[in-house]
């Protein structure tokens, strides 16, 4: 099974999400949370760690773990689990985007980012709304 772990930066009422590059073979040109795979020897705490700091180029110092969630589908992704965590707190600035994982990156209204008709996962909605 693979392990996933996933960063919901939030900021004023806001969270950052990134947009997949349609290139992405696992929800391709979708709204997602920031993050990746954990690799041998990581904790999720680490590897949200790592993820955060490869894709937008700070480091997370105040988070918390709100949830796990099983793949939607596993028969086309296979198994995995999403270890989903508040970021809430961070040093290195304004968050900006590195690397070609995510076309764009953009901070979203709570409220509106569980609207978003192309999210990635289906429950990132109630998760979003949980944080108002």
């Amino acid at each position: 099974m693979k392990h996933i772990a996933c960063a919901i930066l939030l900021r004023d009422g806001h969270i950052l999400l990134g947009r997949r590059t349609p290139q992405r073979r696992f929800y391709p040109d979708c709204w997602d949370v920031l993050g990746g795979h954990v690799e041998a020897g990581e904790t999720p705490e680490q590897a949200l760690v790592r993820e955060v700091q490869e894709e937008v180029a700070v480091t997370p110092v105040r988070h918390r773990l709100v949830a796990t969630l099983p793949d939607p589908d596993p028969s086309r992704n296979g198994e995995a689990s999403y270890h989903i965590f508040v970021v809430t707190g961070w040093i290195g600035g304004e968050p900006r985007m590195l690397g070609d994982e995510h076309s764009e990156i953009r901070w979203i209204p709570i409220a509106e980012a569980a609207r978003l008709p192309d999210l990635a996962i289906e429950a990132y909605r109630d998760l979003f709304r949980s944080l108002v």
